[in-house]
């Protein structure tokens, strides 16, 4: 009896420890969406491609489209390229 409490002790903890050190799921907004029918804007966007889209609204009557949070940039933040550094213009003494 003894035996099998230590069993269950060691068992949960060691499941305790798995659910402590899981990291959460990163959110992705992916570039295609199914829109119409049952759908509301922007729709369902969980493809990763034209072809993956197809193939789910395929006899559903809806149709996929570009998703609008990453056609315009809002989906993924992109690091905006430093500028360059200016060239000083060399200025004549009056």
């Amino acid at each position: 009896m003894r035996k099998t409490q230590l069993v269950l002790l060691t068992f949960s903890a060691a499941v305790l420890a798995g659910f402590a050190t899981a990291t959460p799921a990163a959110a992705r907004d992916y570039p295609w969406c199914a829109q119409g029918g049952e759908y509301d804007y922007p729709g369902e966007c969980s493809y990763s491609s034209y072809e993956q889209c197809q193939a789910s609204v395929s006899g559903r009557l809806l149709y996929c489209d570009r998703n609008p949070r990453f056609a315009y940039g809002q989906g993924q933040q992109v690091q905006p390229q430093p500028r360059p550094p200016r060239r000083a213009r060399p200025v004549a003494p009056y």
